[in-house]
């Protein structure tokens, strides 16, 4: 089906801006057609070579796109003319493992210690599988991914542990191959499946009730498919409890200037 997103044939400036001025703060899935999306988690330096090692470590949950400065608010490679603090639609801050709010911008919240990780995201193959002939759910009817908690353990490094998180789409079984070859182009956003069918296996007890995003109708002959997300160091400060961090709301990505292609191995 069709990506029929408002915003699809926008550029990233032009979305980022949108964003910036607050007219944009819903899930960014399908904006910007042909760019890559990503995740963002921001920590103190006093965490970043940890993290740093955690994602070298964890490369299909955590595939590094961009490293800032210390306290910069810019990126130099993956957005141009991107505040950090206001062009995301959603963040979140964390305090010792703990969510203490949502917030469309965190400039209040700036500080000069901090260290911007900017992480692929499987939005930015959700293109590629609708070229590819794809019905990707979350597309067609309009709502976040559905994301969920499992029981896979990720590498720790340093201070950072916990479980994988995955996102979830339905697909016939006579285009699982094909998925898997379409993403597995791509291990900068995340690659391919990490597991397919049987919730169960992988700790999911309930595929109705996602742990973050929406849920996607399942139809008969299809299969669900799991990727690994870029969520999980979510998970992971939850259980790591650095004493300060933000992170992007699940599904409320930064639009970079990366073109898909440039992704493909």
């Amino acid at each position: 089906m069709m990506n029929q997103n408002p915003y699809k044939d926008k550029t990233p400036l032009e979305v980022r801006k949108l964003i910036r001025e607050g007219k944009i703060t819903g899930q960014t899935s399908g904006m910007c057609s042909g760019f890559a999306q990503a995740n963002l988690c921001i920590l103190p330096k006093k965490y970043a070579y940890d993290f740093l090692l955690f994602c070298q470590r964890n490369p299909q949950s955590c595939p590094l796109l961009e490293v800032s400065d210390e306290g910069s608010r810019f990126l130099r490679t993956s957005a141009l003319d991107c505040d950090i603090s206001k062009d995301v639609p959603m963040y979140r801050i964390w305090e010792n493992g703990s969510l203490k709010g949502e917030y469309t911008d965190v400039s209040g919240f700036w500080r000069d210690d901090l260290v911007t990780f900017v992480i692929g995201c499987s939005f930015s193959f959700e293109g590629p599988l609708m070229q590819a002939g794809i019905d990707v759910r979350n597309i067609s009817e309009n709502h976040n991914v559905p994301m969920y908690l499992t029981n896979i353990d990720t590498k720790a490094a340093g201070i950072f542990s916990g479980k994988m998180v995955v996102s979830m789409r339905p697909i016939p079984h006579n285009q699982i191959v094909k998925a898997v070859t379409v993403t597995a182009k791509v291990p900068k956003v995340h690659g391919a499946p990490i597991h397919i069918g049987s919730p169960e296996v992988i700790g999911i007890k309930d595929i109705s009730r996602p742990d973050f995003g929406e849920l996607s109708t399942i139809r008969e002959g299809e299969v669900p498919v799991f990727w690994a997300c870029g969520v999980t160091p979510q998970s992971v400060v939850m259980s790591s409890k650095p004493d300060f961090c933000i992170t992007h709301a699940p599904g409320h990505m930064l639009i970079t200037d990366i073109k898909e292609v440039d992704l493909q191995n």
